[in-house]
């Protein structure tokens, strides 16, 4: 089995450097490009056989793009949305405390939001149900920056410095086998 992660593609926060979790927006017009050119590549992969995507906007927005070039089905799973970075939500990425805040895994991000453990909680989860149910086919995961980093400790080790400048661009993508 192959799980294939994208980023959804660039939204007006992404372009301006501001934190975006739980805040639901779609994709500018940079973003519904990436999208068409991540379409483009999975077509001409030609092995993916289902998405599961964050049910927020701008994932959805990309998936749909992606599912029309190649004509596979979308099944939204809510264990994929955004990171809630709490009052952080809507800053600077510069906001004081936010990079440090990002790395303290049982301190909830901006106060009010998701602690890291919490957010790897449900995404693990998610990750052991797909490959469960759907061991059997290629599988592309559409969601976010916060959701991207946590799926990368699922399949690959990385230290606390590792994974707070680890990153991925809009539309990226990344494979990794389950076999």
């Amino acid at each position: 089995m192959k799980i294939y992660m994208t980023r959804h593609g660039q939204t007006a926060y992404n372009k301006q450097e501001i934190i975006l979790g739980t805040t639901d927006i779609p994709l500018d017009s940079t973003g519904e490009m990436q999208a068409e050119e991540l379409a483009e590549k999975a077509a001409a992969m030609g092995d993916i056989d289902i998405m599961i995507v964050s049910p927020m906007k701008r994932a959805i927005q990309t998936a749909e793009t992606v599912a029309r070039k190649c004509r596979i089905s979308i099944i939204t799973d809510d264990r994929l949305r955004e990171w809630d970075y709490g009052e952080f939500e809507g800053k600077p990425r510069t906001a004081e405390g936010f990079a440090d805040n990002k790395v303290n895994f049982g301190v909830k991000m901006g106060k009010s939001g998701e602690s890291l453990l919490q957010l790897a909680h449900r995404v693990y989860s998610a990750l052991d149900d797909i490959i469960e149910k759907y061991h059997d086919k290629n599988v592309l995961i559409v969601c976010h920056g916060g959701v991207c980093r946590v799926i990368e400790t699922y399949f690959n080790d990385m230290t606390t410095e590792q994974f707070s400048g680890w990153f991925i661009d809009n539309c990226g993508l990344i494979e990794y086998n389950t076999d």
